[in-house]
């Protein structure tokens, strides 16, 4: 069966190009199950392996996109059946193994999760990676002891997919939100998801040469990374946490042990690429219980595949709030 992707190449000249085409089912690779792909989501992951950067993806061509949701068509593998509405999220798929920016995917078994019933295709979507990470970071900092009502959390990167579905996440179990972003006019989407106070970018950011801080709060979500996490770390509260998940101000800061001796705070690293079976199940599960769709829409933008490189350069500039949804389905008008 033919059906239409989005395929990445590498030119003579070295450049990339993306572009829809006819495809087959015999071109797709190996695995156990064949899944029509309903929705899938646009990551930063996914501009870098649209865009040729971060060397993401080391073969061409390519079918990018880290993350989809859809209804099995065929499988090998008893756990599931033709009909069965499944996730896809991580296992380097839309890097090293053709992705999501199709009509038809074709994947191990074991990368796959069922999609809980209280979800549409378009729902896990609007979640995607960004809120599986999201969902693994408030675990975590609830891991630590961080409890609602002891002091004000922060979310960097607060209008990005991972920090807005972090803000309506930590609002529903009662905590003290405050969301940094460096895009003013998200202010008034941002408290509607839950903040309880939006917080210059900047203000995060600029640094005041001390080792330590003033202790502002008592546990972060960072999907920033780089200099501000540095910043971060130093105004964390005696006890408290800060979850690490994304790398798009940069790898590195300028580190101290002392907020971590003194202070006696943690860095928890969070990955959703190689999380086990039962924890990427586990946190779908308890979204299906705090996250609400309708709360969310206007964080979210819905687009086609050959929106995508477009809308890959966007985001990599900062321009794009939210998730963005993708429907493979709908031919290009």
């Amino acid at each position: 069966m033919s059906f239409r992707a989005l395929v990445t190449e590498r030119l003579a000249d070295g450049e990339l190009r993306s572009s829809l085409k006819e495809i087959t089912d015999q071109q797709l690779p190996a695995g156990e199950v064949l899944v029509a792909i309903e929705w899938a989501g646009l990551n930063y992951k996914d501009a870098l392996c649209l865009t040729g950067q971060g060397g993401l993806v080391r073969t061409y061509p390519h079918v990018a996109g880290i993350d989809f949701a859809g209804r099995v068509v065929e499988s090998s593998d008893a756990r599931y059946h033709p009909g069965q509405a499944v996730i896809l999220t991580g296992w380097r798929v839309g890097e090293l193994h053709w992705g999501g920016y199709a009509q038809r995917a074709r994947v191990k078994a074991d990368w796959l999760v069922p999609l809980p019933k209280r979800f549409s295709t378009r729902t896990a979507m609007m979640i995607g990676t960004a809120g599986l990470a999201a969902m693994l970071a408030v675990n975590r900092l609830q891991a630590e002891g961080i409890r609602a009502g002891e002091g004000e959390v922060l979310v960097t990167g607060a209008g990005g997919g991972v920090g807005s579905i972090a803000v309506l996440l930590l609002s529903r179990l009662g905590y003290d939100v405050a969301a940094a972003t460096g895009r003013a006019e998200l202010t008034e989407r941002l408290t509607k998801l839950g903040a309880s106070r939006i917080v210059s970018r900047d203000e995060v950011l600029k640094p005041t040469g001390k080792v330590l801080d003033k202790e502002q709060w008592s546990g972060a979500i960072d999907s920033v990374g780089g200099p501000l996490l540095g910043e971060v770390l130093k105004k964390i509260r005696y006890g408290g946490a800060v979850a690490a998940i994304g790398n798009a101000g940069g790898r590195g800061w300028d580190a101290s042990v002392i907020p971590f001796i003194l202070r006696n705070i943690s860095l928890c690293g969070i990955d959703t690429v190689m999380q086990p079976f039962e924890a990427r199940r586990s946190a779908w599960d308890r979204l299906t219980t705090l996250f609400v769709p309708a709360a969310f829409e206007p964080m979210l933008t819905e687009a086609r595949l050959e929106d995508l490189p477009g809308l890959a350069a966007q985001l990599l500039e900062g321009k794009i709030a939210g998730r963005v949804v993708v429907n493979p389905r709908d031919p290009p008008t």
